[in-house]
């Protein structure tokens, strides 16, 4: 896969459909890598007419690492940010908003229709705050506003995801089927074949727990995003699944009505499913309509 040099951080990247054709930008959530896009969906995306790109954040996949930052002790952070304490993060949901930016620059792409789930999803939005005029269009999926008032996820979500990862494969494996088959909602089901054979792929291609434990830190540190959010004129679509134990439908409704005219799609039964399946099936109708309406063709 190609690469890129995008605010001094090296992206790994992969494209799909015509380059002439309006660009959607995926941006994944955390620990994950691009291959968490599947490529059926990604294909049927590019088969609607659309140049998709999908990328592996800094400290995921291929991209850079940041092990010179260290490794952030999680509970020191939340308890820091519990009694009122300044943390200061090894770098930002900002940062990461500059980095896809720079991919975009370095492809030579003026406006890209941003779509980002879950910790993409705030990294979309901050690139639909910051940089405006590189947006046709957001959509912000199963994600959040970083409003600190909102519901937090399950107890035993949150447990499992504040957990050391185990280092060896078949038990890491097996750690990650646990966080999957917990967060994914009731309608769809969990397929557990299809999730083994990508947990496993993304082990083998990159097994970085220390650049996921400092994602994290920039996730519990972000800003509270609404006020900035009222300034988006672009055309928005948040979705959200109204069984999400992770981030509950409350995070979707407050990011609807923080963005102006902001269209909300909650899809029933649905948690924070990995994209495959019925559920991004539908997603990917929504996606493709969206964009039509926001000026794709």
């Amino acid at each position: 896969m190609p690469r890129a040099n995008a605010n001094n951080v090296s992206i790994e990247y992969e494209t799909f459909g015509n380059p002439s054709s309006p660009a959607i930008l995926l941006i994944i959530g955390l620990g994950d890598q691009l291959i968490h896009w599947d490529e059926e969906f990604c294909r049927r995306l590019a088969e609607a007419g659309r140049y998709v790109i999908r990328f592996d954040n800094r400290d995921a996949g291929l991209s850079t690492k940041f092990d010179e930052a260290g490794v952030p002790d999680i509970t020191d952070v939340i308890g820091k940010l519990m009694s009122g304490r300044k943390v200061t993060p090894p770098y930002t949901i900002e940062d990461m908003a500059a980095d896809a930016v720079g991919l975009l620059d370095a492809l030579k792409i003026e406006k890209a229709h941003i779509c980002g789930m879950s910790m993409g999803g705030m990294i979309a939005q901050s690139i639909a705050i910051k940089y405006p005029r590189r947006v046709l269009s957001l959509i912000s999926i199963y994600s959040t506003t970083g409003n600190p008032h909102l519901p937090q996820p399950k107890p035993e979500v949150m447990e499992l995801l504040f957990s050391t990862p185990p280092q060896e494969r078949e038990p890491f494996i097996q750690y990650e089927l646990d966080i999957f088959r917990k967060i994914t909602g009731p309608r769809f089901g969990f397929d557990e074949e299809w999730a083994r054979k990508l947990v496993a792929r993304a082990y083998d291609r990159s097994f970085c727990p220390q650049g996921t434990g400092r994602q994290l830190a920039a996730i519990l540190t972000q800003n509270d995003r609404r006020a900035a959010l009222k300034g988006v004129k672009v055309p928005t679509l948040i979705i959200h699944g109204d069984d999400d134990p992770l981030v509950p439908l409350e995070a979707g409704k407050d990011a609807a009505e923080a963005v102006p005219g902001a269209e909300l799609k909650i899809i029933e039964g649905m948690g924070h499913d990995l994209p495959h399946g019925e559920a991004w099936t539908l997603i990917a109708k929504d996606i493709i309509a969206h964009t039509e309406k926001a000026g794709a063709k």
